[in-house]
């Protein structure tokens, strides 16, 4: 049985691991589009725009650990009806 600290912590990992296949990808993407298109097949755009994509991952995963008390996808949903706007209940004396 895990505790709720290292199941939120295993949860940070797994965004941390898919955030940079996902960065790097696109930031590969983007480099081998610009490659392509507009540097005439050169090697640089494919190495500037992986290293983009390397270090956004980088600095999410350093947000999402360097704040704990942040957790994604809680969402707690405050009442709909607030102090003030609750019906006051009159009594019939």
């Amino acid at each position: 049985m895990s505790s709720q600290s290292s199941t939120v912590y295993q949860q940070k990992w797994d965004r941390c691991l898919s955030k940079s296949i996902q960065y790097t990808g696109a930031g590969f993407g983007f480099g081998v589009l610009f490659s392509l298109v507009m540097f005439r097949r050169k090697a640089w755009p494919l190495a500037m725009g992986t290293g983009f994509g390397a270090g956004m991952a980088y600095s999410s995963c350093q947000f999402d650990f360097l704040h704990p008390d942040l957790i994604h996808g809680k969402i707690i949903a405050k009442s709909s009806v607030s102090q003030e706007e609750k019906p006051k209940q009159e009594s019939n004396e």
